[in-house]
């Protein structure tokens, strides 16, 4: 597996990591067997790190990573990046609180099994916390407590990570980029790649949409997001297939399709193309032994010609534009 350097987070992380949402069992089925499986799959084919949160599964994510790492001989070489925020009701920038940081970062490393987490990240706050300076300060004393090592933020918006990166100690910025998600490339790409801040690609396959199995006809389970939050009621509209409409996502799809090199999937090549543009690494999900085996395998997706990139671009100009740079 490939592997980039991250200055300020102080360590190599694997190009491609796994995305636990799923392990939680708020929107996929994935029993507890299953879950170590694919866990296991991942760090087999490679993978070094797994990207979780406090909210997925209200922690069933996270202790399935703990029952990971405690079977593990080779367990010091992964790295594990929580969430926290999302517990808060309500969810308001008042709750991002010393108080609540100590709370729920005890409860990961309880889940997690572990006396320091190697990265917390803040969930998706409200975008006011994005310019709180006794926030950053928080999660500084909670570094100085030994509680986390680093701290980084998940964002919804380019501005919101922006304003993260005023904070020289800032570790990551996660943030939704991918072929349908072009607008973090402008300014959020190259000045993390200036101060030393690593990119965590999140949705990198948007939902699913950058497989290119999908069609108009495709139906999800009613407990999948990509039934209920469609139109962006349940939480932000860009957690559900970037943003995009379905149907417009479809489209574009094919057209991607169409330039994935012999012997690749369409999801090796959007992910390909995410080390192509410079993130520190992506994070896509699995719920199968097989995806996860996939997902590692991009790393060595070869680079695309220069054609295919501006086909690309081109593709996300015509179909995607005006559904993501006014609105995230």
């Amino acid at each position: 597996m490939k592997s980039t350097m991250v200055p300020n987070l102080g360590r190599e992380i694997s190009l491609v990591g796994l995305g636990t949402w799923q392990l939680g069992g708020d929107w996929a089925t994935v029993g507890d067997e299953t879950a170590q499986e694919v866990l296991n799959a991942a760090a087999d084919a490679g993978t070094r790190l797994f990207d979780t949160a406090d909210v997925y599964g209200d922690g069933r994510s996270e202790r399935a990573i703990g029952r990971f790492l405690a079977g593990r001989e080779d367990r010091d070489d992964f790295v594990v990046f929580t969430k926290m925020g999302r517990r808060a009701n309500p969810h308001t920038p008042e709750e991002y609180s010393l108080d609540n940081f100590r709370r729920w970062t005890d409860r990961s490393r309880e889940n997690l099994g572990v006396d320091t987490l190697d990265l917390v990240q803040l969930h998706c706050p409200p975008t006011p916390v994005f310019s709180d300076g006794r926030v950053y300060d928080d999660l500084r004393t909670l570094v100085a407590e030994g509680r986390i090592a680093r701290w980084g933020v998940s964002v919804e918006l380019v501005d919101e990570a922006l304003a993260a990166l005023e904070q020289p100690d800032l570790a990551t910025i996660q943030i939704i980029v991918n072929i349908f998600r072009r607008k973090p490339l402008e300014r959020v790409l190259p000045l993390a790649a200036e101060r030393g801040v690593g990119i965590i690609a999140r949705l990198p396959l948007a939902s699913g949409l950058l497989s290119g199995k999908y069609d108009e006809h495709t139906t999800f389970a009613p407990e999948d997001h990509r039934t209920w939050n469609r139109d962006g009621s349940k939480m932000n509209i860009g957690e559900t297939f970037s943003g995009i409409p379905f149907e417009v996502g479809v489209a574009a799809a094919r057209e991607v399709a169409a330039l994935t090199p012999a012997g690749w999937t369409t999801a090796q090549m959007a992910l390909g193309w995410l080390a192509q543009i410079g993130v520190a690494t992506m994070i896509p999900g699995a719920s199968k032994v097989s995806q996860a085996q996939s997902n590692a395998a991009a790393a060595e997706f070869p680079e695309l010609p220069a054609e295919t990139m501006d086909r690309l671009e081109r593709i996300y100009e015509t179909y995607c534009r005006e559904h993501v740079h006014s609105v995230f």
